[in-house]
C-alpha cells in the first residue's frame, strides 16, 4: 500500500466515532475494506460448534446489533472446516477452543503471536482463502472466551450500538452499509485484570424497580429478592459490552446463589467472573444466608465448626464456575468484628478458608484458586497492625466511601504474586484511579455503583480506564466525554463539546458539597453574592442543557434526559431550595417581609423536586419507575432518611408591622438590617452601630448593594442620596409594598474622583401613610489602593488575596517532577499536583529541596496592623496512601523565611479515619482541607512558595488574609 493510499484509508476509518478504540469500521466502501452489509447482502457469521457458549451467545448479540444498524440480519451458523460458501463470511472464534479458527490459522499460517495466550486479547482482520472453499473472510479471533466476546462488542460499538442501548435507551443511528477495515483492530492485555461493578444500598430504588420489571410482584421464595436471572442477564451483557468481566452482586436482602438457582450458571455461561463483597467470605451472602442457614453466632472464636461448614457449602456450590473468593471475615451486617478479635484469629480464619479451597477443589496448590482480601475500613487496621495473608492473595485496597483512597501499595508491596486492587465508591475522578495504576494496584478493580443509574458516564470511564489506562491522561479527559456524547446522542463535535462543558460544570458544582449534604448556609448568603452566583450558574447550566435537549430528535431525548438533563434538573432544584431556605431564615432574623416569599419558594422547589422524580419514573411508559425512589433531602446520619422532608422555614405575620418600622435596610456583606438590634452582631444591644460597608479598586465586584425591604404591611416610598459626587446610587428612589417587598440599590464608585480613602454617607429616607418618617444612614468607605507601577502578581482586594493554584508566577522542576495542572479539578478552576507522581521512585523531599511553585503578591494590610498575614492553602482531601509513616504533606515558605512542612491530615488509629474527615461538615463534605500558616509580611510585595514534600498532594487555591467559610466558592483570582 503506498503512503497516500494509507493516509486516505486512515482518515476514512478515523471518521467513525469510537471511545478510545482502534477504529476499523466505516459506512462507505473503499478499496481496502471488507463489506459486511452492502446493498441487499449481509455476511453470515460462522462459528464452530465447540466454541464457548458465551461466545455463541454474544455472536447472537452481534448479529442483532448489525440488524439494529442496517435492518439486515446476519445468519449465525455453527459450521465445520469443510464448509463451502460463495459469500464472504465473518468467522468468529477463540484460539485453542474453536476448531474452525484453529484451522484457519493453520491453513493461512497467520501470525497470532500478538494475542495468543494473552488474557482477554483479540485481533480482527480480513483474510483471503482462509479455508478451502472460502475465497475471503473477516476473522474475529480472541485469545480466550472474553477476548472473542470483547472483539464483537468492540465492533458493535463502532457500528453505532451503544453499550447503554438498553440501560440508558440510547438509539442506534441507521446506516445502509457497514465495512470493516482489511487490517482490522486488535487489543492486548487490559490494564486491570478483573474489572467489576458492585450493587450496593440498592433498596429502595433498584430493588423496587427490579421487583416491578422482572417479577410478578413476588421475589425469591427465601429472600423476596427480585434479582433473578432475568435481571442479571441485562447486567451481564452490559458489563461485557463495557469490557468488564467481574461482579459483586446485590446484597440488600439478597443472596445471588439463593435468589435464583440459575444465577450462578448464567454468569458463567455469559463469561462473568463472580465474587462476593468485602463483608461476604467464601461466596456466601452475609448476613442474608447466615440468617437463613447459619447456626449460632457469627463468631469464629466460639462457633468455628458451623461457620467452617457454612463456608464449605458455599465453596462447593461455586466450584463449577469461575470465581474470585473473598477471604477473611467481617462482622455480621457490614460491621467490624468484636473488639476482642485479634490478628492470630484472623490469620487462622484465612488459613482455614484456604484449606477449604484445597479440599473442595482437590488442589494441592491453593494459589490456583483466585482469592482476594478486601482491606476495607477496620480491616486495613489489621493489616497495619501486622496481619498478613499469603502472597498469592490479592490485596484489595479501599477508599473512604467518598472516592479518596485510604491506602495504596507502596514500592515494597509491588512484587506480591497476588498483586493488588481497588475497591472504589463512585466519584468521577481520574486522580485516584491513575494513582492506583501508578502504584500497580491493577489486579482487581471493583466500583460500588449503588443502583447503577444515573452513573452511566462515570461507570463507562471506570471500565474504559481499567481496560486501557494508557489512552487517558489528565490533559485529554474532555475528549473522552466529547466522544461519549457524540456516540450517545449522535451530535456534531461542536455540540458534544458543549455537552462536555455542561458535564464538567455539573460534576464540579456537585463536588462543592455532595447534594445530600447541602444546607441553608452551605453557600454564603451575605458575602461576594455567592448564593446568587450559584443560582445563576445553575440556571445557566440548565438553560444550556435544555436547549440541547429540545434540539434533539425525540428518539434521543429519553437518553439525554436520563444521563444529563435529569441530574442537572435535580441538582439545581435541590441547591436552589437550600439557598432559598437559608435566605428565608436570614430574612426572618432581619424582620423582612420577603421572608414569606422565600418560604413559598422553598415549598415550591421542594415539590418541584418530586415532580422531577416523577418525570423520570414516567419516562418511556414507566420503564424506569422507582429508579429515583432514593430519599435525598436532610441526610443527618449514615442511613437514608425514611422520607424526604422539607427544610424548616419561618414566616412573618403579614398584618403586623415589625417593631422598628416599615423600612428595613440591609447592606451587602453584613447579615444585618437597620434599624434595631440584630442577631448577627449586636443582639445584646438596643441599637446597633451604624452600617458601614467598604469598596476598593481590587474588589472582585465594583459595586455594593443595599436592599430596601418591607418590615410589614405598610407600603412606603423611599429616596437614596449621598454627600459624595463620586458615588452613584441606582435607583435613587423606589416604592416597597407587600406585593413588591424588596428593592435593591446599587452603589458604584467613580475611582477617578477618589483620592486615598474617602467616606460617603448614604441616607435612606422613607415615608409611609400613617407612619412616622424614617431616615437610615449607611456609610460607604471607598479605598483607592494601587500597587506600584510595573508590579506583576496578585494584589489585595476586599481585605484578602485569592489565587487559583494553576496561576503561578514561576514553576520549578526537580528530578523531572513538575507541579502540573489537573484541568477542571476542584471547586473553582483546576488543581495542581507534582507530576509524575511516581517520579523519584515514589520518594519524597524535604521542604526546600523538591519541585516548587511561586506566587507573587502585594498586600496593603496585615492582621490588626501587626505586620503578620495568614496564608491558607486549600488542598483536596487526600489520605496517607503512602502508608502510616509517610503522612501526606507539603511545604510553605514566605519570602526568605524558614519553610514550614504541613502534614494536613490528622493522625488516627489504623483502620479509622480522622474525626475531621467525615460528617456533614468534614473535609470530604467540603471537598477541601484548609491548611493555614502565619507569616511576617509588612505591606508590600512578597513571594509565596509551595514545595513538594510527598506525592499526591493536590492544591486547589491559596488565600492570603481574609477567608470566608471554607465551603464557599466565591474567591476568584484578584491581581494582575
Amino acid at each position: 500500500m503506498d503512503g497516500l493510499k494509507f493516509i486516505a484509508l486512515f482518515c476514512f476509518f478515523f471518521l467513525v466515532n469510537a471511545i478510545g478504540q482502534e477504529t476499523c469500521v466505516s459506512f462507505h466502501d473503499s478499496p481496502f475494506s471488507f463489506s459486511v452489509v452492502i446493498g441487499g447482502s449481509v455476511s453470515a457469521l460462522f462459528l464452530s460448534e465447540d466454541e464457548w457458549p458465551g461466545v455463541q451467545r454474544a455472536a447472537a448479540d452481534f448479529a442483532s446489533d448489525i440488524e439494529k444498524v442496517t435492518g439486515r440480519s446476519p445468519k449465525v451458523s455453527n459450521v465445520t472446516t469443510s464448509v463451502k460458501t460463495s459469500v464472504h463470511p465473518v468467522i468468529i472464534g477463540t484460539l485453542g477452543k474453536s476448531s474452525l479458527v484453529d484451522a484457519v490459522v493453520n491453513h493461512t499460517r497467520m501470525d497470532v503471536s500478538s494475542v495468543s495466550g494473552k488474557w482477554e486479547s483479540f485481533m480482527t482482520r480480513m483474510v483471503n482463502n482462509p479455508l478451502p472453499g472460502i475465497s475471503k473472510a473477516y476473522l474475529i479471533i480472541g485469545a480466550d472466551k472474553r477476548g472473542t466476546i470483547y472483539a464483537m462488542y468492540d465492533l458493535s460499538e463502532q457500528i453505532g450500538v451503544s453499550p447503554w442501548y438498553w440501560w440508558a435507551d440510547v438509539p442506534t443511528t441507521k446506516q445502509a452499509e457497514i465495512y470493516f477495515s482489511a487490517t482490522g483492530c486488535s487489543h492486548g492485555l487490559p490494564t486491570v485484570k478483573y474489572r467489576a461493578i458492585f450493587f450496593n444500598d440498592e433498596q429502595p430504588a433498584l430493588q423496587n424497580w427490579a421487583m416491578e420489571k422482572f417479577t410478578n410482584g413476588t421475589g425469591a421464595a427465601l429472600t423476596d429478592s427480585p434479582f433473578n436471572h432475568f435481571f442479571y442477564s441485562k447486567v451481564f451483557e452490559l458489563i461485557l459490552r463495557l469490557k468488564g468481566n467481574f461482579l459483586w452482586p446485590a446484597i440488600w436482602s439478597s443472596a445471588f446463589a439463593v435468589d435464583d438457582p440459575q444465577n450462578q450458571a448464567l454468569a458463567d455461561w455469559f463469561g462473568i467472573v463472580m465474587g462476593t463483597s468485602h463483608e461476604e467470605p467464601m461466596m456466601r451472602s452475609i448476613p442474608v444466608e447466615w440468617d437463613l442457614f447459619g447456626i449460632g453466632p457469627w463468631n469464629y472464636s466460639t462457633n468455628s465448626e458451623f461457620i467452617y461448614n457454612f463456608w464449605v457449602n458455599g465453596t462447593e456450590r461455586a466450584k463449577p464456575y469461575e470465581n474470585i473468593f473473598t477471604m477473611g471475615m467481617r462482622g455480621d451486617g457490614d460491621l467490624p468484628l468484636s473488639e476482642t478479635t485479634n490478628v492470630d484469629l484472623l490469620e487462622k480464619i484465612v488459613s482455614d478458608q484456604r484449606q477449604i479451597l484445597m479440599s473442595v477443589f482437590n488442589e494441592s496448590d491453593v494459589t490456583n484458586v483466585p482469592q482476594v482480601w478486601a482491606l476495607y475500613k477496620e480491616v486495613i487496621g489489621y493489616y497495619e497492625d501486622g496481619m498478613r495473608v499469603p502472597d498469592d492473595i490479592t490485596l484489595l485496597w479501599s477508599d473512604d466511601n467518598w472516592g479518596n483512597m485510604d491506602r495504596l501499595p507502596i514500592p515494597d508491596e509491588f512484587d506480591r504474586r497476588g498483586g493488588a486492587g481497588v475497591y472504589y465508591h463512585y466519584d468521577y475522578t481520574f486522580d485516584q484511579l491513575s494513582q492506583a495504576v501508578e502504584r500497580q494496584a491493577t489486579r482487581i478493580w471493583v466500583v460500588n455503583v449503588g443502583d447503577l443509574k444515573p452513573y452511566e458516564l462515570n461507570i463507562e470511564f471506570f471500565f474504559s480506564y481499567a481496560w486501557n489506562s494508557s489512552l487517558w491522561s489528565y490533559n485529554n479527559l474532555d475528549s473522552f466525554v466529547s466522544s461519549w456524547a457524540q456516540r450517545e446522542f449522535d451530535v456534531p463535535i461542536s455540540t458534544a463539546n458543549e455537552i462536555t462543558t455542561i458535564i464538567t460544570n455539573l460534576t464540579r458544582w456537585n463536588n462543592r458539597r455532595k447534594p445530600e449534604l447541602l444546607n441553608g448556609t452551605t453557600f454564603s448568603l451575605t458575602d461576594y453574592r455567592e448564593a446568587e452566583s450559584v443560582i445563576t450558574a445553575w440556571d445557566t447550566l440548565l438553560n444550556a442543557s435544555t436547549k440541547i435537549y429540545n434540539d434533539l430528535s425525540p428518539e434521543f431525548q429519553p437518553a439525554f434526559f436520563e444521563m444529563i438533563q435529569h441530574p442537572i434538573l435535580a441538582s439545581s432544584t435541590l441547591s436552589k431550595m437550600w439557598i432559598a431556605q437559608g435566605l428565608n431564615n436570614l430574612h426572618a432574623a432581619q424582620a423582612r417581609l420577603s421572608t414569606n416569599n422565600l418560604a413559598d419558594e422553598v415549598e415550591r422547589l421542594f415539590e418541584r423536586d418530586y415532580d422531577i422524580e416523577l418525570e423520570y419514573h414516567h419516562l418511556l411508559n414507566g420503564k424506569w419507575d422507582h429508579m429515583m425512589d432514593q430519599t435525598h433531602v436532610q441526610y443527618f446520619y449514615r442511613r437514608q432518611p425514611m422520607a424526604d422532608t422539607m427544610p424548616p422555614v419561618s414566616r412573618m405575620r403579614t398584618r403586623k408591622q415589625a417593631i422598628p418600622g416599615p423600612m428595613r435596610v440591609s447592606p451587602e456583606g453584613t447579615g444585618q438590617a437597620w434599624p434595631g438590634p440584630n442577631l448577627v452582631s449586636c443582639s445584646m444591644s438596643d441599637t446597633c452601630p451604624v452600617a458601614v460597608i467598604s469598596l476598593d479598586t481590587y474588589a472582585p465586584l465594583n459595586s455594593r448593594y443595599i436592599d430596601i425591604g418591607a418590615g410589614g404591611p405598610f407600603p412606603f416610598a423611599f429616596t437614596a442620596s449621598s454627600n459624595a459626587s463620586w458615588l452613584t446610587l441606582i435607583p435613587s428612589e423606589g416604592y416597597v409594598s407587600p406585593s413588591n417587598t424588596e428593592v435593591r440599590v446599587q452603589a458604584t464608585v467613580d475611582w477617578d474622583q477618589v483620592v486615598g480613602s474617602e467616606i460617603a454617607q448614604i441616607n435612606f429616607n422613607a415615608t409611609s401613610e400613617g407612619q412616622m418618617p424614617m431616615s437610615i444612614p449607611v456609610f460607604l468607605v471607598a479605598n483607592r489602593t494601587v500597587a506600584p507601577e510595573g508590579f506583576k502578581g496578585f494584589v489585595e482586594g476586599d481585605g484578602g488575596i485569592s489565587i487559583e493554584a494553576p496561576h503561578t508566577s514561576r514553576n520549578t522542576s526537580v528530578a523531572n517532577i513538575t507541579w502540573t495542572e489537573l484541568p477542571g479539578y476542584g471547586k473553582t478552576l483546576s488543581g495542581i499536583t507534582p507530576w509524575p507522581r511516581s517520579g523519584n521512585n515514589f520518594g519524597n523531599f524535604t521542604a526546600g529541596s523538591g519541585p516548587s511553585v511561586e506566587y507573587d503578591f502585594y498586600n496593603f494590610n496585615t492582621v490588626n496592623g501587626t505586620g503578620n498575614v495568614s496564608v491558607t492553602v486549600l488542598v483536596s482531601p487526600t489520605l496517607n496512601s503512602m502508608g502510616p509513616d509517610r503522612p501526606i504533606s507539603f511545604g510553605v515558605q514566605m519570602d526568605d523565611q524558614d519553610h514550614q512542612t504541613k502534614a494536613f491530615i490528622p493522625l488516627s488509629a489504623p483502620g479509622t479515619l480522622p474525626g475531621e474527615w467525615d460528617g456533614t461538615d468534614g473535609f470530604v463534605a467540603n471537598a477541601v482541607v484548609p491548611v493555614t500558616t502565619a507569616w511576617s509580611a509588612l505591606p508590600g510585595a512578597h513571594t509565596l512558595r509551595l514545595w513538594m514534600v510527598e506525592p499526591a498532594v493536590v492544591v486547589q487555591k491559596i488565600v492570603i488574609g481574609k477567608l470566608p467559610s471554607l465551603t464557599k466558592t466565591s474567591f476568584t483570582d484578584r491581581g494582575s
